[in-house]
């Protein structure tokens, strides 16, 4: 019988993926639940990923000229009742605010007082009142375009959550910009778009499919919707950014308008794009294994640890001191434009030091004994490889490999997750198999299954409205990639010129 390999997180992703979900964030220390429901509490090394996330981010959008701003968390109910699509999207998520203060009430308790005049929403997104804003900003032509992001957090009310995945309260950035024309409109939406798939894939290693929503998993009140979709290890697809074309309908509910070249007064035409600490999920779910996460090097929150190790007293000054001198030398370097991010754990706990590193996913750790010390050298080891495998290099090759290094293993994590996706990608046209596929064995703890299925769909609602109630199943989107063919819905058999992606989603 073989021996059972031991593995850092339990159940493993094989056993109950959402379950290893959770033991992997709670393992690697990077977030945990609230008191308020829902909601999480991003700990110091999950939320130095999102600083990293936030900091790369800004440099691709102000390239495109995007200047950042920000706007009021509470959004007056009049503002959303203004687009009623938009509003009918989120109205079951929305939290609202009926009241300003308290009172103390007959049993010494608080209870709301001071009714507001007109509730307010604390904003599920900020269409509606960066409207407001833009309406105010914008005159002529020559006030065009208007180009804005903000960083922020949102509240939708959700009844399932899932810390980073799907929460209460989450942090983003929403863009929101307002052009002369629709041609201007729309290229921002795909430029977006495009920066959101760079991103994702140079520095999440997460690779995407670009592609558009059906009519029915379109944004509220969009004209447009265009999005880039990933696989994640249990085969589910993950919505990783969208950028929206919104025409003119919130100019027209806001009242964006300006006098053209030609002096006639023109409604605006807006877009807005978002990602979201969701992206956190999609990374662990991407490169995690069974030893808790893998940290891509180009965003990770700190490149090396260096583990000080000795085992007499009169050994820890020197050690110490060889240390915190190599870690000073290490920060020098640049790596993508940051300087080498070094730590030093100098906790004496013995082997458990090592492997909350690995279930952090720090991409490299080095050992650094007495031994090591006297030829100058470290025990490097890499998080994209097994636990065991170590290996010694002197100083001198590590200050100047690192970065190659770290580049290695960026470039092995992408890999990785493109073969893992393409290999759960097939082209189906039975219906019967297809039904066969997303079907788990066990009703009650389905096991990994399914995929992406590029099949043809008639461009019918119902079509696509009845696969997800049989099977849970959603398109993911309509892919810009791949030729027009002939061939029949995997539905209704109705003729189709055009494969989508089909899979179970987040």
């Amino acid at each position: 019988m073989a021996k059972q390999v031991q593995t850092a997180i339990t159940p493993t992703r094989t056993e109950d993926y959402p379950q290893w979900y959770q033991q992997v964030v709670k393992a690697s220390d990077m977030a945990e639940s609230s008191p308020v429901r829902g909601c999480m509490v991003i700990k110091p090394w999950g939320y130095a990923l999102w600083e990293n996330i936030q900091q790369a981010m800004n440099g691709l959008f102000k390239k495109t000229g995007v200047k950042n701003a920000y706007f009021p968390l509470f959004i007056p109910l009049s503002f959303l009742e203004k687009e009623a699509e938009h509003v009918e999207g989120f109205a079951k998520e929305c939290a609202v605010v009926t009241h300003h203060r308290l009172e103390a009430g007959p049993d010494g308790g608080l209870v709301p007082a001071g009714k507001l005049a007109e509730p307010l929403i604390v904003r599920p997104t900020s269409e509606t009142i960066i409207g407001d804003s833009f309406s105010k900003w914008i005159s002529s032509y020559r006030d065009l375009p208007v180009l804005i992001n903000q960083w922020a957090n949102v509240v939708r009310w959700e009844m399932r959550t899932r810390t980073f995945l799907r929460t209460s309260e989450f942090l983003w950035q929403e863009g929101h910009t307002a052009h002369a024309t629709s041609e201007e409109a729309f290229a921002r939406t795909e430029q977006m778009l495009e920066v959101y798939a760079r991103f994702a894939e140079e520095f999440l290693a997460i690779p995407v499919i670009r592609g558009r929503k059906s009519d029915s998993e379109r944004f509220p009140g969009a004209v447009d919707t265009l999005c880039i979709e990933a696989m994640m290890q249990d085969r589910k697809a993950l919505q990783a950014g969208t950028s929206h074309f919104l025409g003119q309908n919130f100019a027209k509910s806001s009242g964006i308008t300006f006098q053209s070249a030609d002096e006639k007064e023109e409604h605006a035409w807006t877009t807005s794009w978002g990602t979201s600490t969701r992206l956190i999920g999609g990374m662990i779910m991407t490169h995690g294994d069974d030893d808790g996460v893998i940290m891509p090097p180009r965003i990770a929150p700190a490149h090396v640890v260096l583990l000080p190790i000795f085992r007499k007293p009169e050994e820890k000054e020197a050690v110490l001191a060889y240390t915190r001198n190599l870690a000073e030398e290490l920060s020098q370097v640049s790596y993508h434009g940051r300087n080498i991010e070094v730590e030093v754990d100098e906790r004496e706990i013995g082997g458990a030091r090592g492997w909350d590193w690995i279930k952090k996913g720090i991409p490299v750790r080095a050992e650094i004994g007495p031994r090591d010390m006297a030829s100058d050298s470290v025990f490097m080891a890499r998080r994209d490889l097994s636990p065991k495998e170590k290996r010694g290099v002197t100083r001198e090759e590590l200050l100047a490999t690192l970065p190659d290094i770290l580049d290695e293993i960026q470039a092995t994590l992408y890999d990785r997750a493109l073969a893992y996706r393409k290999e759960n990608t097939t082209r189906m046209d039975d219906k019967e198999a297809f039904y066969a596929w997303f079907t788990p064995t066990s009703e009650e703890k389905p096991e990994i299954h399914g995929g992406f299925a590029l099949s043809h769909w008639c461009g019918d609602a119902a079509c696509e409205e009845r696969i997800k109630n049989d099977l849970k199943v959603t398109i993911r989107c309509i892919p810009f990639e791949g030729e027009e063919e002939d061939g029949t819905c995997i539905c209704c058999g109705k003729p189709s010129r055009k494969r989508v992606v089909f899979a179970k989603a987040y």
